[in-house]
């Protein structure tokens, strides 16, 4: 220690330690203190952290007058026991009783200002005498080693003392835990705006003498004058500062200003980004800075001057500077300048477009609302920076400044030869047609480009647009991401939507704000959007329909997302679907097994929506973000905030447990993470079906070998026949019995043993090398403390203190757990996914294949049975009935995407919502009417002798009868004409009047028919392609669904009184799907025995 030891009593260090209280000591000893000349007064110096403390020798200590380390300006040594402090206050004059002494002084003083300052330069010299005891348990020594994030803490508390501030430690504590634990370089003052405006001024003075910290930070926060000026002040003293951000913090008007003179003021200024959005610079805050960026020697790396108020003046002098200090032109990446209005409007921006029509470094350019022309600007890029931007941001812009239709070819040439881009906004650009088929025609013949992001939101494309995009947005593979929402498409987004389907390379759509149609229109636009995402080759990942107030039938949509297989995301904010579509959407997310985020904002969703999406989410194991809904839920908590809260609870609950990983049982993953659901709302057959198509043709074939059992010369084909309907019976069990097998099955295949079989050699492995790790960390710690671990630490002996040697804490299972539940199960769901896409191109190939056999036999059938010696009238054996009588399930191809089976039927409420009508299903190119996704049969078969309950509230017949009928369905045949007088018409089974006669049963098994309607005998050939049903004119209207549909308003007075059907009862089947039931008896049609 310091000579003071022996010269200062020990009771008078005690009393210089209660005077001083907290503060630690770092250096006491006696001096001698120059009052006045040649009049020296002796005191004791007591050096604490950051000041020099003067007491009187006598006891009790009396403190006479301190000095902060920072007010003083130089050290020298006049002679070797004497020391000369240079301060704010004066000279002061201090003589020590040996030359040791005022080494120890100097030295310390000199240690506490290279603490407080680490970027000042030295100012002291030393003495010649040798430094004292400075070991680490002496009092007067100072650590000289380095401090966290550049000694921050340490400035910050010199700063404090010399203000006469408390130090606020836990602003210490942030520093040197938050910032260096996270490596954060950039001093963010928003982590600080709870301090008071002076503290935090000291904080961001700190900054000035800091080598550690590389930018300095600030978003939405109102800065005093006093931060400013200390900003100012980092700035100009700073020897590491790069970045400076300042976003909305209330700058001064003459901050610009100010700033360029800190810049001048700094011999060299390290700064290499500067954003300033929404600050007043105005043009001559602009004209100041880019004076300063001409002796800028590294340029600037971002710029960035939004909302900023910028003029011509200041643009043309930005320009200029830009232009003349070639430092920016292979240093500046992104220049923003957008949302300045009529920045690029004038001739003054010629200097900056003379700069970007150079070679530049350009990769961000964002240049929005500034009234620039793109014909300009397009040109210009073209010849800078077009292999290199990668993002462009020309929003609010207009496309051409003078009156002219003709389109630049630079605008193709641009989008031709760009390399990089990602993203591009033309938000808000009245595009000419003929520039959008520039633009695209110039995107389909990039090679480059992948994934690119185009926004063509709000350009007013309307039917123009619409129909360049349906011409040409096929052949163009560089867009990923398309934004059309609010271009006014409306009606013609009939034939864009499929045109946008065409597009396989699409994976993200916005399409909000364009649905201003009549309510038919719509639903058919929804059904167009419906098929398209629920397409095989669909590559839509991201859907949104956002602020498009679709109302009700936003549940058109919300029923397709249940066994939807693409969409990962789905936007369906503001449209107004109330609970009822919060209902619809909750029921599509108890089987999505696809969708991972999902946002529903502004639907006028209450607290019961909110408890319906709880409940769904509990058996949803997949969605792992949901936005906060939080217009509806603000709403839904002021009406019921208990069950809101409830039900918000649980779905946070149960979004952390999905992100978790899911836990889903096998059989679950496979009927719902594969999209294959065998509900019993889904089991209801559908025409156009495959499987349907079978059971038709095996319903043909069975009548055909019943007309020929006893014939002599079909015996050969009646056994094929036989055979063929054998495997039709078994191709109910094809897909389950596949699905059961291989990698999703529960049973240990290889795969299993071999990862249990690598799992212990790693838990070996990890074994020894956690052995290897520990030995190496032994010798280690014997290389630097020898004596502290020379007791038996090596391998076999024990450990300090004779503890027991520890083990590294390490879970249990570690390397099974990792392999077999993280690995094993990554493997095992890319197999099932697999086998999923084998099983069902493999259950569709033979099916195919049936159906071609099937349609051949029935052809060599047919031709028998037109042979005068058939025995048509003969009745068939119980054994072929017993045969045949089978129902092909129709459900085991549910992967077909095709197949409006996968969505859900609308709820009853949407027929009769607003009064609107429902839109006829659409038509393919041939005439042929498509299925409907949203008209449906019954999923349930009953029994057509229901009981009087269920004829008072006329109560429908079964969807798929015992036995088909030979009816043509097409719209050209029988169907679409008046029944013949006699004949028994199509009328409503299940709903009898005093002028009908009541149903009457179906025929018993084996009572087929001997004749087939329509005179053909049954025996002509099949088509290739059977008719769906009709859903025309010729097919008879629902009586108790008459209303807002069209044509009903001829319903007979007969219908009228007929009892209202029960609101609760599920929506009925269309009557189409009756035309080919057949009801009575001596009836054919087409519908498959088997069902």
């Amino acid at each position: 220690m310091a000579p003071p030891a022996g010269d200062v009593s020990r009771e008078l260090q005690e009393s210089i330690r209660r005077a001083l209280g907290r503060p630690r000591i770092h250096l006491l000893l006696r001096a001698r203190l120059e009052t006045k000349p040649r009049r020296l007064e002796e005191r004791i110096l007591v050096l604490t952290a950051w000041r020099l403390h003067l007491f009187s020798p006598t006891t009790p200590a009396k403190a006479e007058g301190s000095l902060s380390v920072l007010e003083i300006r130089c050290i020298s040594a006049t002679s070797p026991t004497q020391v000369r402090l240079d301060t704010e206050r004066g000279p002061l004059a201090l003589a020590l009783a040996t030359p040791a002494a005022a080494a120890c002084l100097a030295r310390e003083l000199g240690a506490a200002l290279g603490r407080a300052l680490p970027c000042a330069p030295p100012v002291w010299t030393l003495p010649p005498a040798p430094p004292l005891d400075t070991s680490p348990t002496s009092e007067s020594s100072a650590s000289s080693g380095p401090s966290v994030c550049g000694g921050f803490s340490d400035t910050y508390a010199a700063l404090c003392d010399y203000n006469g501030l408390s130090c606020r430690e836990e602003v210490q504590w942030d520093v040197d835990t938050l910032y260096h634990a996270g490596e954060r370089r950039c001093f963010d003052l928003r982590d600080f705006s709870h301090l008071e405006s002076r503290e935090l001024a000291l904080a961001v003075a700190a900054l000035g003498y800091n080598r550690w910290f590389r930018g300095l930070c600030c978003r939405d926060l109102r800065l005093s004058s006093e931060v400013q000026a200390q900003v100012l002040h980092a700035v100009r003293r700073s020897p590491a500062l790069e970045e400076l951000i300042l976003d909305n913090v209330g700058l001064n008007t003459d901050f610009a200003s100010r700033l360029a003179a800190a810049l001048a003021a700094h011999p060299d200024p390290p700064l290499r980004c500067l954003e300033l959005p929404r600050g007043p610079l105005g043009d001559k805050g602009l004209a100041a800075l880019s004076q300063r960026f001409l002796g800028l020697p590294g340029g600037l790396r971002r710029l960035r001057l939004p909302h900023c108020g910028l003029g011509a003046r200041g643009l043309a002098a930005l320009g200029r500077a830009l232009g003349a200090n070639p430092a920016f032109r292979s240093a500046l990446q992104l220049l923003d300048l957008g949302h300045n209005p009529g920045l690029l409007g004038s001739p003054h921006g010629a200097d900056l477009f003379a700069f970007l029509a150079q070679p530049n470094a350009l990769l961000h350019l964002d240049l929005a609302s500034t009234d620039c022309a793109l014909d300009v600007l397009f040109g210009a890029l073209l010849h800078g920076c077009c292999s290199r931007l990668s993002y462009l941001n020309v929003a609010g812009n207009s496309f051409c400044h003078r009156k002219t239709r003709e389109v630049p070819p630079t605008l193709q040439q641009f989008f031709c030869s760009t390399f990089a881009l990602s993203h591009i906004s033309l938000a808000g650009v009245r595009l000419p047609p003929d520039a959008l088929r520039s633009l695209l025609q110039g995107l389909a013949a990039n090679t480059h480009l992948s994934d690119l992001h185009l926004d063509l939101s709000g350009c007013e494309l309307r039917s123009p647009g619409a129909r360049v995009l349906e011409e040409l947005l096929g052949g163009i593979s560089a867009v990923g991401s398309l934004d059309l929402s609010d271009n006014g498409f409306d009606a013609d987004l009939l034939t864009l939507v499929p045109a946008l389907g065409r597009n396989k390379a699409l994976k993200h759509l916005w399409l909000g704000k364009n649905f201003s149609v009549k309510a038919r229109t719509l639903e058919e636009i929804l059904h167009k959007l419906v098929q398209v995402i629920q397409e095989d080759d669909c590559s839509l990942q991201s859907l949104s329909v956002a602020e498009s107030r679709l109302k009700a039938r936003t549940c058109i949509l919300v029923n397709a997302l249940g066994s939807n297989a693409c969409l990962t995301k789905v936007d369906l904010s503001g449209n107004l679907m109330e609970d009822m579509g919060a209902k619809m959407l909750a029921k599509a997310l108890q089987i999505n097994s696809t969708l991972r985020s999902l946002s529903w904002d502004r639907n006028n969703t209450t607290a019961v929506g909110f408890q319906d999406i709880a409940r769904a989410m509990e058996s949803n194991h997949t969605l792992t973000f949901m936005a906060l809904p939080l217009c509806d839920l603000t709403a839904a908590y002021r009406s019921a905030p208990e069950r809101t809260d409830t039900g918000w609870q649980q779905i946070q609950w149960c979004l952390l447990r999905n992100g978790r990983g899911p836990k889903v049982p096998p059989e679950q993953v496979l009927r719902l993470q594969r999209g294959i659901v065998t509900s019993t709302a889904e089991q209801g057959c559908c025409q156009g079906d495959v499987l349907q198509m079978l059971c038709r043709l095996s319903g043909r074939v069975q009548a055909a070998a019943r007309g020929l059992r006893g014939h002599p010369g079909a015996q050969r084909d009646l056994a094929e026949a036989q055979e063929l309907l054998r495997e039709a019976r078994n191709a109910r069990a094809l897909f389950p019995s596949l699905a059961a097998l291989g990698p999703a099955g529960a049973g240990a295949g290889p795969l299993q043993l071999l990862l249990q079989g690598v799992a212990g050699d790693v838990a070996k492995a990890v074994d020894k090398e956690l052995e290897v790790l520990l030995e190496a960390l032994l010798g280690r710690a014997a290389e630097l403390c020898p004596r502290a671990t020379a007791a038996g630490v090596w391998p076999g002996g024990a450990w300090l203190g004779g503890a027991p040697r520890p083990r590294p804490p390490l879970p249990p299972g570690l390397a099974p757990g990792a392999l077999l539940e993280r690995a094993g199960e990554e493997i095992r769901e890319q197999l099932g996914e697999v086998q999923l896409a084998l099983v069902t191109s493999l259950t569709q190939a033979v099916v195919a294949e049936l159906l071609r056999e099937l349609r051949r036999v029935h052809q060599a059938l047919a031709q028998h049975l037109q042979d005068p010696r058939s025995p048509q009238g003969q009745e068939p054996s119980n054994s072929t009935d017993e045969e045949l009588g089978v129902d092909v399930d129709a459900s085991t191809l549910q992967r077909h995407r095709r197949c409006c089976r996968r969505n859900r039927p609308p709820s009853a409420f949407m027929g009769q919502s607003e009064g609107l009508e429902s839109p006829s299903p659409p038509r393919s190119s041939e005439g042929d009417p498509k299925p409907h996704p949203l008209h449906f049969r019954a999923p349930e078969a009953q029994a057509v002798g229901g009981s009087s309950q269920e004829e008072e509230f006329g109560r429908l017949p079964p969807t798929v009868p015992p036995y088909p009928q030979e009816h043509d369905c097409s719209p050209s045949s029988e169907a679409s004409a008046p029944p013949e007088a006699g004949s028994p018409g199509l009328e409503w089974v299940g709903l009898p009047s005093p002028q009908t006669p009541p149903p009457q049963a179906p025929p018993r098994m084996g009572a087929w028919p001997p004749h087939s309607c329509g005179g053909e005998g049954g025996g002509g050939a099949i088509p290739e392609a059977l008719p769906a049903a009709p859903t025309g004119e010729g097919c008879p209207r629902r009586r108790d669904s008459g209303r807002g549909r069209e044509g009903s308003r001829g319903t007979s007075d007969r219908s009228r009184q007929l009892p209202p059907p029960k609101p609760q009862r599920r929506q009925r089947a269309h009557s189409c799907d009756k035309a080919d039931a057949g009801p009575g008896p001596g009836g054919g049609g087409e519908a498959a025995a088997v069902l």
